[in-house]
């Protein structure tokens, strides 16, 4: 009589689906991150981010403004065959930054 009120968790009377999305390790992602000089003009880094990486205005004055306050700014993720040619290019234009 007590045993009607136990739930049977092995045999559910819902059947519930769920979708679950994995991250491949071949999807890693890194991030591509501008350090600070006291070289180059704001108007010069900002330039070269809307260039290189494609930012806006506004995305490339508030990484400008970070790197320069904070001393660094990941400045954008995605995979390594994305970044590295953005990294190569930075640095071309003696702009210091690193993946990780």
């Amino acid at each position: 009589m007590f045993y009607n009120h136990i739930k049977d968790y092995d045999d559910p009377k819902r059947k519930y689906e769920e979708d679950v999305l994995v991250m491949e390790d071949t999807d890693e992602v890194y991030k591509l991150v501008l350090h600070n000089d006291d070289v180059h003009t704001f108007d010069y880094v900002i330039d070269s981010l809307i260039e290189v990486c494609k930012h806006t205005l506004e995305q490339a004055e508030q990484c400008t403004l970070l790197v320069h306050f904070k001393g660094k700014c990941t400045v954008k993720t995605g995979s390594l065959d994305l970044l590295k040619p953005m990294h190569e290019k930075l640095l071309s234009r003696e702009l210091s930054s690193e993946i990780v």
